[in-house]
């Protein structure tokens, strides 16, 4: 079977040490557990940056920061920045970390392809800052993170490369059991995944108590999964016990050994994206 890519998403903008002593908020926090998981078989690493505070930071210099303490790490991990607009609808903060150099410098950037509701507030993404942010990353040589919740995000995906903004291998992950979008069924994640552009290579992501879910269906039939406090803090759907990132990957590997299938290395990966070799 094909191996399969787990892309972590650690940390996230919302996770706070009250809610879950578990979830890592400093730069050195983040880099050890995106070692841990390493070691488990995680090989994409999806990054928010947090001021000193742990509220979600903007800041180049943390960003800057935050990647090369991954490296650090783990050398040839293939990191992502985040360009969300869930707090900061304004491109030049969403494109912060666009800009560093050198081994600073992100492999990839997540891209939302659009705007859309969660439970309790907004994600903003008009097609001006979602079309600036995809030049922004092709002038840089960033490949996008195409973040999926819904099926006319990926007909947005199909316009950006109409105009030249995107090129292949097109990585997508799909975001499924999010209130106002699509839902973590086999239905909904087909009817995506049949409307994806040619080249695609996708994972699969599940929010709440949706993640298991999702997860499993990402290992039983996609190229991937996402998973991690970013997404979900429990390990269990009756939220009696909270999870580690080092157990949700550890139970994403157990899934997949179920069914004979191997995790990619971050050099497959990294082949399969059409990656630069780690800087």
């Amino acid at each position: 079977m094909e191996p399969l890519i787990i892309n972590l998403a650690p940390t996230g903008l919302l996770p706070t040490r009250a809610q879950t002593p578990h979830v890592p908020l400093t730069v050195e926090e983040v880099a050890a557990d995106c070692a841990r998981c390493a070691a488990a078989g995680a090989s994409m690493f999806h990054l928010h940056a947090r001021e000193a505070d742990g509220s979600p930071s903007c800041d180049r210099a943390v960003f800057g920061d935050l990647v090369a303490a991954v490296r650090s790490k783990v050398p040839d991990a293939i990191i992502v920045t985040t360009t969300s607009g869930r707090r900061s609808p304004e491109v030049e903060l969403r494109a912060s970390s666009l800009t560093l150099e050198g081994a600073q410098m992100p492999d990839m950037a997540s891209l939302t392809l659009g705007s859309l509701n969660f439970s309790a507030e907004a994600s903003i993404s008009s097609p001006s800052v979602v079309t600036r942010l995809a030049a922004i990353m092709q002038e840089r040589g960033i490949r996008p993170e195409l973040e999926v919740f819904d099926l006319g995000m990926v007909n947005f995906a199909k316009v950006l490369i109409d105009r030249g903004l995107i090129a292949p291998p097109f990585y997508f992950n799909i975001l499924l059991g999010n209130v106002a979008s699509a839902q973590a069924s086999l239905l909904h994640l087909g009817t995506l995944v049949a409307d994806l552009p040619p080249q695609s290579i996708w994972s699969v992501a599940g929010i709440g108590r949706h993640q298991s879910v999702a997860n499993a269906l990402g290992v039983a039939v996609g190229h991937g999964v996402r998973t991690g406090l970013e997404d979900n803090l429990w390990l269990d759907e009756a939220r009696t016990s909270l999870a580690t990132n080092l157990q949700l990957v550890q139970r994403v590997a157990a899934q997949a050994a179920a069914l004979g299938r191997p995790l990619a290395t971050r050099a497959e990966v990294r082949r399969r994206l059409g990656l630069a070799p780690h800087r």
